[in-house]
């Protein structure tokens, strides 16, 4: 090898034969333990340096990986995994829909109402029985929001991810209720969408229906909603309760302050929100501007919160869906 190494290269020479890129033809010394032979204690020491948490790679010590010093770090490896898997989907677009993750399938929903009505029976004058089961009827009635928000992920997902610029998809908070009723719906048109769990205190399950290589996981809820917001392209809010209003109250106060560009804020069931919060009072009350009460708008199905949003996108000169074939 040596000889036809400097012959290819017309020297008389010889050259060295590159060395392999692992294997040594003689070990080095410190690939072998210091043998007991020489110390008898070496075996021990050795032992408990190996099994020392100081002699953990850095990348590899869990326990260190999750201590205060390394926050920092945490914070950033929590943004950039999700931001490489989406950039490798290609995943430009998104829209995120949220509500309630107790609002269930009409289904489930009328199983609760019965079970509670039959534990009423047998304890008439139980008024923890009897507020159980009128919250019950009340998750019943608002069931047919689980419909309209499965409903809208069949709409979003039919166009088949085609958007201009890439990819557009559902996006939810992974759990139950209308999150898993938006991502059932994308997958009932055969369609990929997101779910971006947190982990909680409590163990929280992401539901079925988020395609398995875009579910993910976060520690933090800052990274969370950053992920949300950055590719969001309308915000779809269901009746819903705390994580709910974070989530809305956050896209609309980053939108009045410009902190980022205005998108569509669509809040499905007119009648529930307006007992939520009263933005007419806000502006009589000089606390927002007249302007602010039109960052969102009210619908009561699918097909006119889809339709809304395109026409947005269309009257600010943006369409937000390639023209269809033969168009």
């Amino acid at each position: 090898m040596t000889d036809e190494i400097g012959q290819r290269h017309g020297r008389s020479r010889s050259t060295p034969a590159p060395a392999h890129p692992k294997d040594r033809i003689q070990a080095l010394p410190g690939q072998q333990p210091k043998p007991a032979e020489d110390d008898s204690r070496a075996p021990e020491a050795l032992r408990r340096i190996l099994h020392s948490a100081s002699y953990r790679e850095a990348d590899q010590d869990v326990d260190f990986l999750r201590g205060d010093a390394t926050r920092g770090v945490r914070l950033q490896l929590d943004f950039l995994k999700t931001e490489n898997l989406l950039e490798e989907q290609q995943v430009a677009h998104t829209i995120v829909v949220f509500g309630s993750t107790r609002i269930r399938e009409p289904q489930a929903a009328r199983r609760a109402v019965e079970s509670c009505a039959k534990a009423l029976a047998t304890s008439p004058n139980d008024e923890t029985l009897r507020r159980h089961l009128e919250i019950a009827r009340s998750i019943a009635e608002k069931s047919r929001y689980y419909e309209i928000a499965r409903k809208f992920g069949q709409i979003v997902g039919a166009p088949g991810g085609k958007a201009v610029g890439g990819r557009i998809m559902i996006m939810t908070g992974g759990g139950p209720g209308i999150m898993e009723a938006a991502n059932r719906g994308a997958h009932d048109a055969g369609a990929e969408s997101i779910g971006l769990n947190i982990t909680l205190p409590r163990e929280q399950y992401p539901n079925p229906y988020v395609t398995p290589e875009l579910c993910f996981s976060f520690h933090y809820f800052a990274m969370r909603k950053l992920h949300f917001l950055m590719r969001a392209r309308a915000l779809v809010a269901f009746p819903g309760g705390y994580g709910t209003l974070d989530e809305l109250f956050e896209v609309l106060s980053l939108a009045q302050t410009r902190k980022i560009a205005p998108v569509p804020v669509i809040l499905v069931g007119e009648s529930y929100w307006r007992r939520v919060f009263d933005p007419d009072f806000l502006v009589d009350e000089g606390v927002i501007d007249p302007e602010d009460r039109d960052l969102f708008w009210f619908a009561e199905s699918a097909e006119d919160a889809w339709q809304d949003i395109l026409d947005w996108y269309e009257a600010v000169g943006r369409p937000l869906l390639l023209p269809a074939e033969g168009a």
